[in-house]
């Protein structure tokens, strides 16, 4: 990964909540997030006394570093949300300025957190398709806004490997949204759960109690029927 290439962008624990319908058994859980990047959900999980590990490839990065890309695109970004502002639901989030003060919160506290989280080896460096944890490790695994949004820039090869890969570390896998970066359902979401099925998995597409991306209020849930 080349930093230069990263747009960080964070989101918070209430908003996972949201995302993934996360209730007080889920919470009492093992939790792994995949490409969590900088958001905040394991700081302020952890000071609810939450068992969450976060893997992305941005943790081989310093605090400095990441803070440094986080003030180098933040205005860039905000500017892109302005421009398509039509394509977002302004409920609970009211306004683009909203957006960047929710935003900028959430991964401070995220860089807050950083250096203590990786001495306790929470925030894990690495890349999916590959976990570095033990079979069944987790209760719970999550995916944010990477798997199916990023559907132009990664194939759906790439997406079942990972997927595959997710339930083979945990007991179920949740992923949000299901849309691609264009506001519309994945490509990949039909073969690949057509593939979840043959290989002895149940899935079931849930509306959340969320959306800000138009549309984006859909969450992939997988078991293990095997």
């Amino acid at each position: 990964m080349i930093l230069q290439n990263v747009v960080p962008w964070g989101r918070n624990f209430e908003e996972y909540k949201a995302m993934f319908s996360l209730n007080t058994t889920d919470l009492s859980s093992s939790i792994l997030g995949c490409a969590d990047g900088p958001s905040s959900f394991n700081a302020e999980a952890t000071k609810k006394n939450i068992s969450v590990i976060s893997f992305d490839p941005i943790f081989q990065f310093t605090k400095n570093e990441i803070k440094q890309r986080i003030l180098d695109t933040a205005e860039t970004v905000m500017k892109e949300v302005e421009q398509n502002k039509g394509t977002y639901i302004w409920k609970n989030i009211s306004s683009v300025n909203e957006l960047k003060n929710v935003r900028i919160l959430a991964m401070t506290k995220f860089l807050e957190d950083y250096e203590a989280g990786k001495k306790e080896g929470r925030y894990i460096e690495g890349s999916l398709p590959n976990l570095p944890f033990e079979k069944k490790s987790f209760n719970l695994v999550l995916c944010s806004h990477f798997l199916f949004l990023y559907s132009e820039h990664l194939d759906l090869d790439f997406h079942l490997n990972a997927v595959l890969e997710m339930c083979s570390v945990g007991n179920e896998v949740r992923i949000f949204p299901l849309l691609d970066l264009k506001g519309n359902r994945s490509e990949y979401l039909k073969p690949l759960t057509e593939h979840l099925k043959k290989a002895g998995y149940q899935y079931k597409v849930e509306i959340v109690d969320y959306e800000f991306q138009k549309g984006g209020n859909e969450m992939l849930r997988i078991k293990s029927i095997k």
